[in-house]
């Protein structure tokens, strides 16, 4: 066993330098990118248990939501918010030990009934399992929210 603790290390050490594309994500026919069969990725607009989380809800505008939330992602470490757009915001999270990038994406629907929703989509661009750090990153956000 301890003859592979080298071979692991060296894995892990390659893979921190694999770079992998983000792949087409966004708003399609309002809906976001549902998520891959792993379970490394959270959605709120997912219909199976296993990726499913609730959605935001903001007492306020949309434009209100959309503030508040760009100052919680401008707080948080190792985050890169990509895209803001009127009803869409993209943003990269980086692990901080081996830089894996998870890809988060808000989308805000139209307002009801002086509410606003934000649908969510949290995943991981790599590997299989994510240890529920999307879903609890998603969650910490719901908390400051």
């Amino acid at each position: 066993m301890n003859k592979l603790k080298p071979v692991i290390l060296a894995g892990l050490i390659i893979l921190t330098g694999c770079s992998v594309n983000r792949p087409d994500l966004g708003v399609h026919n309002a809906r976001l990118l549902p998520c891959p069969e792993t379970p490394n990725c959270v959605n709120s607009q997912s219909t199976d248990k296993e990726h499913y989380i609730k959605p935001l809800y903001f007492s306020g505008t949309k434009q209100e939501a959309k503030e508040h939330l760009l100052q919680i992602l401008e707080s948080e470490k190792r985050t890169k918010i990509l895209i803001v757009q009127q009803n869409y915001i993209l943003a990269e999270f980086t692990s901080f030990l081996f830089r894996f990038v998870d890809d988060v994406e808000f989308y805000f629907p139209e307002e009801h009934t002086g509410k606003t929703i934000l649908h969510i989509r949290s995943a991981s661009r790599t590997g299989y399992s994510d240890f529920g750090v999307n879903r609890k990153r998603i969650e910490k956000i719901r908390s400051q929210f």
